[in-house]
C-alpha cells in the first residue's frame, strides 16, 4: 500500500483529491495538510511514500517545500506558467498535473507511479540501464491517452495487464488465445502499445527462420 499525503490549501479541493486517491487500488491517503508547515509535521509523523502537492500554499509556494522533501511528489496545481513548471521539475517533482483534472487523469498518473516504484524498489538490487529506461518510461505512462484513437480502452487494459502478468515476452497469437480475441485484434493493439512506448517489440525466430513479433511491457 502506497501511503499518500495531500497538501492543498483549499479544504474542499483537498478532500476531493483524497477521495480520488483512495479510489485507486494500492493507494491510501494518510493525511491532508493545508499549509507547508502542516505538511512538514504530517510528513514527519506519517512518513508517506508520495506527496500530492499544490503550489499555492498560505505560508509559501509548494515548489519551495518540494525542494526540502526527501519523499516522492507529484504537483497538483493551477500554476501552469513555464517558470513554475520548470522549478517544480528541477526540485524533483515526478509529474505535474494542472487543475482542473479528472479522477481518471489522477488515477492514470498514480498507477504509472506505482509501476515506476515497482521497477525501482527502495533497497532493491542494482539495476542495469535497460531497467532504468523502462522505469522512466513507466513513469510517463499516465501522460498518454489510455488507448489510441479508434481503440477500446477496455481491450487496451486487458492486453496491457496480460503483458504485465506474463513471465516473458508474448506474441499476438499467445495474447489472442489467452484473452479469447482475434489474433489480428491482438496484433493491432500490441502494435499500438509499442508505438506509444507502452510495450517493447522484439523478434522471436522459430525453426522456419521466419521471425515472429513478441511484446513485453516497458
Amino acid at each position: 500500500m502506497i501511503r499518500v499525503l495531500v497538501v492543498e490549501d483549499d479544504f474542499r479541493v483537498a478532500q476531493v483529491h483524497a477521495e480520488f486517491t483512495d479510489r485507486v487500488r494500492g493507494f491510501r491517503t494518510v493525511g491532508v495538510a493545508h499549509s507547508a508547515a502542516e505538511a512538514r509535521d504530517l510528513i514527519a509523523e506519517h512518513r508517506p511514500e508520495l506527496v500530492l502537492l499544490d503550489n499555492y500554499l498560505p505560508d509559501g509556494p509548494g515548489v519551495a517545500l518540494l525542494a526540502e522533501l526527501d519523499v516522492d511528489a507529484i504537483m497538483l496545481t493551477a500554476a501552469s506558467d513555464p517558470v513554475t513548471v520548470r522549478a517544480a521539475l528541477a526540485a524533483g517533482a515526478l509529474n505535474y498535473l494542472v487543475k482542473p483534472f479528472t479522477a481518471q487523469q489522477l488515477q492514470e498518473r498514480l498507477t504509472a507511479y506505482a509501476h515506476f516504484r515497482s521497477r525501482l524498489p527502495a533497497g532493491g538490487d542494482p539495476v542495469d540501464q535497460a531497467e532504468i529506461d523502462r522505469a522512466m518510461r513507466s513513469l510517463r505512462e499516465g501522460d498518454r491517452p489510455s488507448a489510441p484513437k479508434g481503440q477500446s480502452s477496455i481491450t487496451t487494459k486487458l492486453i496491457t495487464d496480460a503483458l504485465r502478468a506474463a513471465d516473458g515476452p508474448r506474441s499476438a497469437s499467445e495474447i489472442a488465445d489467452e484473452l479469447g480475441i482475434a489474433r489480428a485484434t491482438a496484433q493491432r493493439y500490441l502494435a499500438g502499445l509499442a508505438q506509444d512506448g507502452k510495450a517493447m517489440m522484439t523478434l522471436r525466430y522459430g525453426a522456419s527462420g521466419r521471425p515472429e513479433h513478441q511484446y513485453e511491457p516497458c
